[in-house]
């Protein structure tokens, strides 16, 4: 391991980064317990709480830990799960929704718990808001606040009138809306660099640039990449919105698309009109918008979706007229950095995790909410591959239907659901 300033992809987070590391790339063949593809969120934790537990960890990453959606993403750690909790009652019953709601919050405080525990310097700040754009919204959003109050015993919600998350948020555009105060939010490439260390220094051996090519149907089952092949007794995809060509039934469930952020300048005072407890915040349309504080006082915001296989040639001023809409009073504002990302859905909007046959592990399709849910699916992949199963199971029942027009017809269906979905956000 070497410490470098190279190969990220140009973003504020790289820009950033404390101690980007170099791992070397695999040069011959490998044997291990478990063969990890993925230096992501899941990967790097998988490969933690493994090496922790005594097992031999291969760790290989196409291009460098934390390039993908790790490293690239809002830096949101929100609670429970994706849907909402009156959304999961309905399709699973109170018993597993209530187990889905443990799940989360125990994924939220295994992040707090890692950045304390390996002293990652992450720029945890706690503060969540979720914004109501639409008036007709509040009604829903009382019942499931009353629900978690009353069912969950969720004590640390805040709700605010139309002028409170007005003053809350430095926007007049919303009805109304909720903080969380155990949730929040982190440099999400910092946390995955700590992450890498951490495994690192457990006895994980980690690979950049060693693209996985194939995965045999062996028993055991061997990673094939391009100078050596890896045999382990487990393997875990973890590639998220990056497995393209790795397992074809993986593919028709999980989507890859691509997210798009922008950083202004320092705002200095002018950021204390903004989010004066440098909270981070989420609105309720479908194609969200999310936003915070950097710790140097940018506003770092987050808006637009694309669902090809490129990215706008103009990323600042794809994403500016989002911002504007939440805050036209910087218009004047330069914005120093915009950078694009791809992350992965699910048709629910809830994980895939599955034991895909004998040796065969995946977890992705986290669909935004992947700093908490996908350093937590790393932990339970450990425990499954343990031989301790209980809480892996919770999600393995969850559905996970085939996109329609499977692997090759999915991103032009996908574009036009979320064609629609736009334009009933701006109804």
């Amino acid at each position: 391991m070497t410490v470098s300033g190279e190969a990220h992809a140009p973003s504020y987070y790289a820009a950033t980064a404390k101690g980007l590391i170099n791992f070397p790339a695999l040069e011959s063949d490998a044997r291990a317990d478990v063969c990890i593809i993925g230096g992501g969120y899941t990967g790097l934790s998988a490969a933690l709480h493994l090496s922790e537990r005594g097992y031999s960890v291969v760790l290989i990453e196409a291009n460098k830990v934390g390039w993908g959606a790790s490293g690239r993403n809002g830096g949101q750690l929100h609670s429970a799960q994706r849907r909402e909790q009156s959304t999961l009652e309905k399709w699973f019953g109170k018993k597993h929704a209530h187990q889905l709601f443990d799940l989360g919050e125990e994924a939220k405080a295994l992040v707090k718990s890692l950045i304390t525990k390996y002293e990652i310097d992450c720029d945890w700040q706690e503060g969540l808001i979720h914004a109501m754009h639409k008036r007709r919204y509040l009604s829903d959003m009382n019942r499931e606040i009353d629900l978690l109050q009353k069912d969950y015993q969720v004590k640390d919600i805040t709700t605010f009138s139309r002028d409170e998350i007005a003053a809350a948020l430095g926007t007049d555009v919303y009805y109304g809306g909720w903080r969380e105060q155990s949730a929040g939010h982190l440099h999400p490439l910092n946390y995955a660099l700590g992450l890498a260390r951490a495994a690192h220094f457990a006895g994980a051996r980690i690979y950049e640039d060693t693209a996985a090519i194939e995965v045999s149907e062996s028993d055991p089952p061997r990673v094939k990449t391009a100078k050596g092949t890896i045999t382990a007794d487990a393997v875990i995809l973890a590639g998220n919105g990056y497995l393209q060509d790795i397992h074809e039934d993986t593919e028709s469930r999980v989507m890859p698309l691509h997210n798009f952020i922008l950083t202004t300048e320092p705002l200095g005072a002018r950021a204390d009109e903004l989010i004066p407890r440098r909270e981070a915040a989420a609105d309720s349309r479908f194609v969200v918008y999310y936003w915070r504080l950097t710790r140097d006082n940018r506003l770092l915001f987050g808006g637009g979706e694309t669902y090809g296989t490129t990215f706008p040639n103009d990323i600042k001023n794809f994403v500016r007229p989002h911002m504007l809409k939440l805050y036209p009073q910087l218009a004047d504002v330069k914005i120093d950095y915009a950078w694009g990302g791809t992350l992965a859905v699910t048709m629910k909007r809830l994980p895939y995790i599955r034991r895909l046959r004998r040796g065969l592990y995946t977890s992705c399709g986290y669909s935004g909410q992947g700093v908490g849910t996908a350093s937590f699916a790393g932990k339970l992949l450990a425990e499954a591959i343990a031989g301790e199963a209980e809480r892996f199971d919770v999600f393995t029942k969850l559905p996970a239907p085939p996109f329609p027009g499977g692997r090759m017809f999915r991103s032009p269906t996908l574009a036009l659901a979320m064609t629609w979905y736009a334009l009933r956000d701006r109804l």
